[in-house]
């Protein structure tokens, strides 16, 4: 029985979308290792043209959004995106699944990063939205998973792009780690969050994204597998999403 392509989706760096381009796929490669006989690409929407051409000749298929929350951009916007490059969208089509920053195995892979390093005090940095409480939503409950089950004296959440900032994250010792909950390593990892924890004074260690560690392409092939389509219960969906 031959099964639906996949196709690795993610936003990219605008900016300069080669490198990213380059990294996403091949992120797809070991993922597609994970997945014995079946067609796994990508495309980043900063790329021009990459969407288009991974659907080329590909009526029906699985996205898999490599997005650290899910709600109006994979429940819309996405869609929106693959209708304009000529596909179907739905059951006859292509189907959009749960991003990685909502699935469970993700939440659970930080609260062992967070045993792992045995620090006293975490950072959970991400990006967060102005628009949207969704980002945030997610955050705060992989959070307060890691209090609770990670033995970490203290948990704080900061955002780039909303309060709690993470330049307002004071009091944190040599002895904490900073968990960038992002999928990659892009600016935002690189430039803006090392900023933002100096600003704060934070003294500890700034560990890899959680996307880069390299248990992800099999929790993403598992994802992939399972092909579920409805997004945890960590958001108020119900607000923003049709």
């Amino acid at each position: 029985m031959t099964q639906d392509p996949v196709l690795i989706l993610a936003h990219g760096q605008p900016s300069d979308p080669l490198p990213a381009a380059k990294a996403l796929a091949e992120f797809a490669a070991e993922v597609a290792r994970e997945l014995p006989g079946r067609a796994v690409a990508s495309a980043t929407l900063a790329e021009p043209g990459a969407l288009e051409n991974a659907l080329a000749g590909r009526p029906t298929g699985l996205v898999y959004p490599m997005f650290m929350a899910g709600g109006w951009f994979t429940r819309v916007q996405v869609p929106v995106k693959l209708a304009a490059a000529g596909v179907a969208v739905g059951e006859d089509g292509w189907q959009v699944l749960e991003p990685f920053g909502c699935d469970p195995q993700v939440h659970d892979l930080c609260v062992t990063l967070a045993r792992e390093e045995g620090a006293r005090g975490l950072v959970l940095a991400a990006h967060g939205s102005g628009r949207s409480p969704v980002p945030s939503d997610v955050a705060h409950h992989v959070a307060r998973r890691i209090a609770d089950a990670a033995g970490v004296g203290r948990v704080a959440v900061g955002f780039i792009d909303q309060a709690p900032q993470l330049s307002s994250l004071t009091g944190f010792g040599a002895e904490a780690v900073c968990l960038p909950f992002f999928a990659a390593e892009g600016g935002h990892v690189t430039e803006d969050l090392p900023q933002a924890l100096g600003k704060a004074g934070f003294q500890g260690r700034i560990l890899p994204p959680v996307g880069l560690d390299p248990r992800v392409p099999g929790i993403v092939a598992a994802a992939i597998a399972q092909g579920k389509t409805v997004c945890a219960e960590t958001c108020n969906w119900a607000a923003i999403c049709p």
